[in-house]
């Protein structure tokens, strides 16, 4: 999650722990932190982590519930897809990142690269 910073990777893990959407409180008592966190402070991370496109949040009364934008692997996947995308060179990239790859990430590779193969 190189993307976030301390407190937006922590307020993340208690997103994507939780089973329901959260209001700001709950978000709050559940983060852990080296330091006490205000409730505005919180509520900024919060509304970063949604202009981000991490976190969605739906109206309840007069507060927010928010919840993660998917899963962590769903998140992190969108993530390396726009640090392809906005590369000069994303062939380049993809073949430096082929090249690094442990031998079980290339074999997941070659097991999507055939399924894509077989439906097409």
């Amino acid at each position: 999650m190189a993307e976030l910073g301390k407190l937006e990777s922590a307020v993340m893990d208690v997103l994507w722990r939780a089973s329901d959407p959260m209001l700001v409180r709950d978000v709050l008592d559940a983060v852990t932190t080296e330091r006490a966190l205000a409730y505005t402070t919180v509520l900024t991370v919060l509304d970063n982590l949604h202009r981000k496109g991490w976190a969605v949040r739906k109206k309840d009364g007069k507060a927010y519930r928010y919840r993660a934008a998917g899963t962590r692997e769903e998140i992190t996947a969108r993530t390396l897809r726009r640090v392809i995308e906005t590369s000069s060179h994303p062939d380049l990239v993809l073949m430096h990142f082929a090249r690094s790859a442990s031998d079980h990430e290339l074999h997941i590779l070659r097991r999507v690269l055939d399924e894509r193969k077989s439906e097409a």
